[in-house]
């Protein structure tokens, strides 16, 4: 008998604030730090909030690129990811409200693969679709770009 996932699952983690730059998070059975450079005020032991979030796009990116890549039949040799972002900082500055914190981001994605044409098309097509923290960037009003760098089967494209 196949188990059958749940599709809403829910997301819990708790925070501990040791001062007003550092957050130790738990998560599961892990625990992260996020926190503030040195010139805010923080201690630098983990990538600030702002960084967090684009490094959880960079993250999902590849979690998600690879689902998309397996189902459409490409079979993913290596892949390298780079982003690139606009961070607006007038808002974290309290000099105005920011509805777009991160005007634009691009992401610059080298993959080399075995398959088809038409499964790099696929995978490429769904990669947005089904990304979820680059929903929340798009849905926010961020314009998410992708530079593509692809060798399939042995050949640059």
């Amino acid at each position: 008998m196949a188990i059958r996932q749940k599709t809403t699952v829910p997301s819990r983690m708790t925070a501990r604030c040791p001062s007003h730059a550092r957050t130790d998070i738990s998560i599961r059975d892990l625990v992260t730090i996020i926190d503030e450079p040195v010139e805010r005020g923080g201690s630098n032991l983990g990538a600030s909030p702002t960084e967090t979030v684009c490094a959880a796009l960079l993250a999902c990116t590849n979690v998600i690129l690879n689902r998309c890549a397996q189902k459409a039949g490409l079979e993913v040799q290596s892949l390298d990811l780079s982003l690139k972002a606009s961070f607006d900082r007038r808002g974290v500055m309290l000099e105005e409200e920011i509805e777009t914190p991160f005007p634009e981001a691009t992401i610059s994605i080298t993959l080399t693969a075995n398959g088809t044409n038409d499964a790099l098309a696929e995978t490429k097509a769904n990669l947005r679709r089904f990304c979820p923290v680059s929903k929340m960037f798009v849905n926010s009003g961020s314009k998410v770009n992708e530079n593509w760098a692809v060798t399939l089967n042995g050949e640059e494209i």
